[in-house]
C-alpha cells in the first residue's frame, strides 16, 4: 500500500526527486572523498614535512566541504518542497473521494476516522517522503562506496565489515516487526480519542446536566492512557536502537585500531590508511543508524498508508450513470414506485414497498413513529442513499439515471439537523445561490420568520455564524436553514423535520408564508406534529418502513388507525376535527 501511494502521488515531482537524488549522490562522494585526501595529507604531506602538499591537498578539501554545503541546501529545498506537495496532494484526493461518499460510506468510517486519515495519517507518510529524500538516499552511497573505499585502504581490515553489517541488519529487523502492530495499534487509538472529544464537546451540555463530568473523565482518560501506553513502549523499544548503534561503533573502533595499530607495527598498513579506514568505518555504520532511523518511520508510514488508501479505494455507493441526464422534463415531479431500502447486512428492510407521487403545487407530509423510516425515505430523494430495489423518480427521471449536479439544482434541503457554516449569515444564505442579491436574501428570511431577529442584529446579513451555527438558537438556526433553501427557489422542497424547533405561532406564520413563495413548486415535509403537517393536500403515514395510510388529514382521521393514534396523543378529537 506504501509503495502504491507514493508510486501515484510523487510521479509528478520526478524531475524534482532526480535533482534531489543527483545532490544526494555528489554530497555522498564528496564526503567519502574526504577521508581519502585527509589520508595523502598524513602519509604524503605531515609525514614528509611538505607544507606545500598539505595546503593544496586541503584547499582541495575545502572545495569539496563546500561542494556538500550547497548540494545540501539544494536537495534539502527541493526535498521539503516535494513532501510538501506530497501531502498536499494526498489531503486533497482524500477530500475529493469523501466528497463523493454516500451517507453510507461516511458512516462506515465515521467523522473522527476520517478527519484523522486526512491530517495525522498524510503527516507520517508525508515525513517519511522528507526523510527519505534528506537522509536516506545518501545512505546506500556512503554505504556501499564507504565499503568499496575501506576495503582499498586494508582487505584484511575490512573482515570487521562482515561481522558489523549483518548483526545492524539483524537488529534493524527486528525492531521492524516489534514496532508495526503497535503503530497500527497508535493509529487507532488517534481515532478513538478524537471520536470521544468530539463527542465531549459537542455534547458537554448534557454531560454537565446529568453531572457525568466523572464518567466522561474516566472514559477519555481511558483512551488516553491506552495510547499512552502504546507510544511509551513503541519509545523503548526505539530507545534500544541509538546505544546498540554507539556500541557497535566503539567496539567496531576499538577492534579497527586494535588490528590496525598491529598492522602498522608491521608496516603492512600507512598511519592515513588506519586513520581513513576508521573514518569509512564511521561512515558505514552512520549510514546504517540513518537507515535504522528511516524504518523506524516506515512501520507507521505503512499502516497510515493502508488506511489513507482504505478511503482512496472505497467507491461511493452512489455513482453516476455515463449516459445521465442533464435536463429533467417536468422539474419538481416526485415518485417512488416500490422503493425498497436495506443496510447491507441487515435481516429487515428499513422502507418496504414505498409507492406515492406529489405534482408541483402539491405539498406532501410524512408522519410516523420514531424509527419508522420517515429520514430514510427523504434521503432517497436526493441520492443520500440509494434505494436497494424500486425507483425513485424526480423531475420525470429516475435519480439513477440524472447527473448528480443536475438533481441537486432541483432540491432544496433542510435537514433534519440544521447545519450552518461559520462564516456570515449573508455567505449561509448564499450557499446554495452565490450570485443571490440582498433583497433575494431579506425575502428569503422573511418568508421563513427570521428578518426580525436578523435585523436586530448590529451588521445584520454580515453578523458572524461561528461554526454549526452554535451562536443562534435552535428555532433561529432552523429559520436560517429554511431561508438557504428558499434563496434558490428550487422546483422540489425538503423539509425534514425542520419545524420541530418552532413555537406554534412562529410554524403557522412560517406554514402560511411558504405558500407565496412554494406554489409553483412540490414541497414534501417529515413531521413529527400534527399541527405541522394537518394542511398537506396528501399525508404518508409510515409504520415499521411501511405505508399505512395515505390521503388527507380528514381521510386519515376517518380511516387509518395509525394516524388516529398518532393524532389523539397530541389533540383531543374537538381540536383534530
Amino acid at each position: 500500500m506504501l509503495i502504491r501511494l507514493l508510486r501515484t502521488h510523487l510521479r509528478p515531482y520526478g524531475w524534482q526527486i532526480a535533482i534531489v537524488l543527483v545532490m544526494q549522490t555528489i554530497q555522498a562522494v564528496a564526503n567519502l572523498f574526504l577521508p581519502t585526501l585527509n589520508a595523502d595529507i598524513i602519509d604524503n604531506g605531515v609525514a614528509k614535512g611538505d607544507t606545500g602538499y598539505i595546503m593544496s591537498t586541503g584547499g582541495l578539501m575545502l572545495a569539496a566541504t563546500i561542494g556538500q554545503v550547497v548540494c545540501a541546501i539544494v536537495a534539502v529545498y527541493f526535498g521539503a518542497k516535494v513532501a510538501s506537495a506530497f501531502g498536499r496532494d494526498v489531503r486533497q484526493a482524500l477530500f475529493d473521494r469523501v466528497e463523493t461518499f454516500s451517507a453510507r460510506e461516511v458512516a462506515r468510517f465515521g467523522a473522527p476516522s476520517l478527519i484523522t486519515r486526512t491530517t495525522n495519517d498524510v503527516q507520517q507518510v508525508q515525513m517519511l517522503v522528507l526523510m527519505t529524500l534528506i537522509m536516506l538516499l545518501m545512505a546506500p552511497v556512503s554505504m556501499i562506496g564507504g565499503t568499496a573505499l575501506a576495503l582499498a585502504q586494508d582487505v584484511e581490515l575490512s573482515a570487521i565489515l562482515l561481522v558489523v553489517i549483518p548483526v545492524m541488519v539483524v537488529f534493524v529487523a527486528l525492531m521492524l516487526r516489534a514496532m508495526s502492530p503497535i503503530f497500527r495499534g497508535v493509529q487507532t487509538g488517534i481515532d478513538t480519542i478524537n471520536r470521544i472529544l468530539r463527542e465531549q464537546i459537542g455534547g458537554v451540555r448534557v454531560i454537565r446536566a446529568f453531572v457525568h463530568d466523572d464518567y466522561e473523565r474516566e472514559r477519555f482518560d481511558a483512551s488516553n492512557t491506552y495510547l499512552t501506553r502504546l507510544q511509551t513502549r513503541a519509545g523503548r523499544i526505539f530507545s534500544l536502537m541509538f546505544p546498540f548503534v554507539m556500541l557497535m561503533m566503539n567496539v567496531c573502533s576499538v577492534a579497527v585500531i586494535w588490528f590496525g595499530g598491529h598492522r602498522v607495527a608491521d608496516q603492512a598498513m600507512e598511519t592515513g590508511a588506519l586513520t581513513a579506514f576508521i573514518t569509512y568505518l564511521m561512515q558505514i555504520l552512520m549510514s546504517l543508524l540513518m537507515a535504522s532511523m528511516m524504518f523506524i518511520f516506515v512501520p507507521r508510514a505503512q499502516v497510515c498508508a493502508e488506511r489513507i488508501e482504505e478511503v482512496l479505494r472505497t467507491d461511493s455507493t452512489v455513482v453516476q450513470s455515463a449516459d445521465a441526464v442533464t435536463h429533467l422534463p417536468r422539474p419538481g415531479e416526485l415518485a417512488m414506485t416500490g422503493a425498497v431500502f436495506r443496510y447491507p447486512g441487515a435481516e429487515h428492510p428499513v422502507l418496504r414497498d414505498i409507492t406515492f407521487a406529489a405534482h408541483p403545487g402539491q405539498t406532501l407530509a410524512i408522519i410516523g413513529s420514531t424509527g419508522s423510516g420517515k429520514t430514510t425515505l427523504l434521503n432517497l430523494i436526493p441520492r443520500l442513499f440509494d434505494a436497494t430495489e424500486g425507483s425513485v423518480e424526480v423531475g420525470g427521471t429516475d435519480v439513477r439515471r440524472t447527473e448528480l449536479q443536475t438533481l441537486w439544482a432541483d432540491i432544496g434541503l433542510v435537514p433534519q439537523k440544521a447545519y450552518l457554516f461559520s462564516g456570515t449569515i449573508a455567505s449561509n444564505l448564499r450557499y446554495g445561490k452565490p450570485d443571490a442579491t440582498d433583497g433575494e436574501l431579506w425575502q428569503a428570511l422573511e418568508v421563513a420568520q427570521a428578518k426580525e431577529f436578523v435585523e436586530a442584529l448590529e451588521d445584520g446579513l454580515e453578523s458572524e455564524v461561528s461554526q454549526g451555527g452554535t451562536n443562534f438558537s435552535g428555532g433561529q438556526r432552523q429559520r436560517l436553514a429554511m431561508a438557504r433553501a428558499l434563496v434558490r427557489r428550487p422546483a422540489l422542497y425538503l423539509f425534514d423535520d425542520s419545524f420541530s424547533a418552532l413555537d406554534y405561532a412562529t410554524d403557522a406564520r412560517l406554514r402560511a408564508a411558504l405558500k407565496s413563495v412554494t406554489g409553483g413548486s412540490t414541497v414534501v415535509i417529515v413531521g413529527q406534529r400534527v399541527s405541522t403537517i394537518r394542511d398537506a393536500d396528501k399525508i404518508l403515514v409510515l409504520d415499521a418502513g411501511r405505508i399505512v395510510g395515505q390521503g388527507t388529514h380528514g381521510e386519515l382521521l376517518a380511516d387509518c388507525q395509525t394516524y388516529q393514534e398518532i393524532v389523539y396523543s397530541q389533540m383531543s378529537m374537538e381540536e383534530a376535527a
